[in-house]
């Protein structure tokens, strides 16, 4: 019996050790200031109570509305988790709201619980080894964090799926477009992940369905969706959330490049994919209830 209390007592003490995050280990765009409105907002949402972790994936997306877009605000050396609040790409949001929702969801307070979220989200097995540990593609985003419980692949609840099947290698084609890549051992290893997803097999959702009843309803506010592109050797080139209006029509609500911010569509969502021909559908994630 004593031996048992002590080994729980160690299993704690590292399951808390995981967690204790210092401001030293992320770089942020201003440390106050963000580890204030971290708190601040987390505070809120678990005050609000909400009862799904789509509901606080929702609010906190809304948090972020007039945010401006920005790109490439993870990269630097040496690869450090960034959290950056004044500033967002359709990625970055799409992972702060999931950490955010996250703590809120373990009636977590801390800035330190939403850092241990988002490096869990952001990095393969969930730790920081070097820029090829970050999850770059989606397919294996969604790979990494649906096998650890992160996440769960919501396109089985749609009542129409189609499947793609890709090769997923579009860094290595593309090397002169990652500084990054010039390194020749961070060269490597992205084709080490790359030849893991050759002919890689994806459930999504068609645009072509996206205007029908059934499917519709069968969006939740607080949906993470990644838009499926028809560019070669990637799987998605976008994210967004999903919210939906008084009428329960879904609408797109994401860090917009072309409107250089944080916003909602006003086109409903079937309309908006259809104007954009370069996505051919969208892959639809869920956060995982916590234990």
């Amino acid at each position: 019996m004593k031996l048992r209390i002590l080994l729980t007592f160690v299993l704690l003490a590292a399951c808390a050790a995981l967690r204790a995050q210092s401001a030293a280990d992320v770089r942020f765009g201003n440390e106050a200031a963000d580890t204030t409105r971290l708190t601040d907002m987390i505070d809120r949402c678990v005050a609000r109570a909400f009862e799904t972790p789509e509901e606080r994936v929702a609010f906190f997306a809304r948090e972020f509305e007039g945010t401006p877009y920005a790109a490439h605000t993870l990269e630097g050396e040496p690869e450090t988790l960034t959290v950056r609040l004044d500033s967002l790409d359709c990625t970055t949001f799409a992972e702060t709201v999931l950490a955010l929702a996250q703590t809120a969801g373990e009636r977590r307070h801390s800035w330190r619980d939403f850092v241990f979220n988002l490096r869990r989200l952001r990095y393969r097995s969930g730790e920081t080894d070097g820029y090829p540990s970050r999850l770059h593609y989606i397919a294996e985003w969604a790979v990494d964090n649906i096998h650890r419980g992160n996440l769960q692949d919501a396109c089985r609840f749609f009542p129409k799926v189609n499947y793609m099947v890709k090769s997923i290698d579009f860094m290595s084609r593309n090397r002169d477009r990652y500084p990054a890549l010039a390194d020749s051992a961070n060269y490597a290893r992205i084709r080490s992940v790359e030849s893991g997803y050759r002919n890689h097999r994806f459930p999504y959702v068609r645009t072509n369905d996206l205007g029908s009843r059934a499917t519709r309803d069968a969006f939740r506010s607080g949906d993470v969706v990644a838009l499926v592109s028809n560019v070669r050797g990637l799987d998605v080139t976008h994210m967004g959330v999903i919210i939906k209006d008084e009428a329960g029509v879904p609408h797109l609500f994401h860090a917009s490049s072309s409107a250089g911010r944080v916003q909602m569509e006003e086109r409903p969502l079937d309309d908006f994919m259809r104007k954009n021909r370069q996505w051919l559908g969208m892959r639809v994630f869920r956060l995982a209830s916590p234990m």
